[in-house]
């Protein structure tokens, strides 16, 4: 049997649920524990993984609706193995779980594909850059000045980050002051030369966020993420006129339609975009296209090991987010990560895929189906 006849003989999941390594909460959510639901699939001894961030039911969407597509189709044909899942999940719903799931197993079909054909997955894709810029993320609510130093630091000298983000809109807006005085406290730990971002997870309301992106100026913030609900377009595009940073948005996205919407309404400065929901890497240039005529650059949430070879494809490309919870993760249940120092993610040219590969030693502790 050759490459061009390989043909996927399994589909299986399993979901991890990891402990934070402290309490978190951003503006509007709190969590103890972050969840990975993993797709492997096998074709001619080879074998392709994918994941995704979310709730343990996206595995019984794979298993119940995604798996009877994929399996006993060739593994190089991602493309229609994708049309033909979307069509699968027309009435359990593509946005949230059923976006995930899609995602999840369409990232497995291309690092399956690229292993089979003994490429290093940012080959396959076509790289456009040699390194994927990264910007520190972390910074929650929950911490406390130590904590939050800590953590900026080891980003800017000990990695060589040259811009971090830490989360503001604590308790639904209702912590202005701490908010403000821990952004204070942010650029005092990192210094006039590093980039600072906040990010309220949509805890203001639209007349708040503006107050308080006029006071962020005071501590030069370049960028404010999801002042207020995405869903407010109408909202981001009277902050975007009316501030001085940049407004972003979009790691919700599940869909091209939603995309359109936020570009076409001028509601960002740059469109978000996360792998692990918005449909995979089938998907993800797709996007990038859309954002490309609005003038638009796109930027990587959340994920980064799963983001880096995608992203090296696209040639608007901003940066990719270094998120704690997600890099902590990755490098305890898999072998292979990347090395941020200096501040961006180069893929690995001496591994085939997306270059990492699960240690079932680590990772089955924390299983739960």
């Amino acid at each position: 049997m050759t490459v061009t006849d390989a043909a996927i003989d399994s589909v299986a999941t399993a979901v991890y649920t990891v402990p934070t390594d402290a309490p978190e909460a951003d503006g509007t959510f709190t969590w103890d524990a972050t969840t990975l639901v993993m797709v492997t699939l096998r074709a001619a001894g080879v074998v392709g993984t994918g994941w995704t961030y979310g709730a343990p039911a996206c595995a019984a969407v794979v298993r119940d609706h995604l798996a009877p597509i994929v399996q006993g189709r060739s593994a190089l044909d991602v493309a229609e193995a994708w049309e033909q899942m979307v069509r699968a999940l027309r009435n359990v719903g593509r946005p949230g779980m059923g976006g995930m799931a899609l995602s999840a197993v369409d990232i497995a079909m291309w690092d399956l594909k690229a292993r089979l054909l003994d490429l290093p997955l940012h080959r396959l894709l076509g790289a456009v850059h040699d390194g994927v810029p990264l910007y520190g993320s972390g910074g929650f609510t929950t911490y406390d000045d130590a904590r939050l130093d800590e953590q900026l630091t080891g980003w800017v000298r000990r990695d060589g980050i040259p811009r971090v983000k830490i989360k503001i809109g604590e308790s639904w807006g209702t912590q202005v002051d701490r908010d403000l005085d821990r952004v204070r406290k942010a650029r005092a730990a990192i210094g006039d030369e590093t980039q600072l971002y906040v990010d309220a997870n949509g805890g203001y309301s639209v007349g708040q966020a503006l107050r308080v992106a006029r006071q962020l100026r005071d501590s030069d913030v370049r960028w404010f993420e999801e002042p207020i609900t995405s869903d407010d377009l109408d909202g981001l595009r009277h902050l975007r006129r009316l501030t001085s940073m940049d407004i972003t948005a979009g790691e919700y996205g599940y869909d091209l339609t939603y995309f359109r919407r936020m570009c076409a309404a001028g509601a960002v400065d740059c469109l978000q975009i996360d792998v692990t929901r918005c449909g995979g890497i089938t998907e993800l240039p797709r996007v990038s296209a859309v954002a490309a005529p609005h003038g638009l650059d796109v930027s990587g949430h959340c994920a980064p090991h799963l983001h880096v070879a995608a992203l090296a494809a696209i040639p608007n490309l901003r940066h990719l987010e270094w998120f704690h919870d997600h890099v902590r993760i990755e490098a305890m249940l898999f072998d292979g990560t990347l090395d941020p120092s200096g501040g961006d993610l180069r893929p690995a040219e001496d591994r085939l895929g997306h270059g990492l590969a699960l240690r079932p030693d680590r990772a089955e502790p924390f299983r739960i189906a």
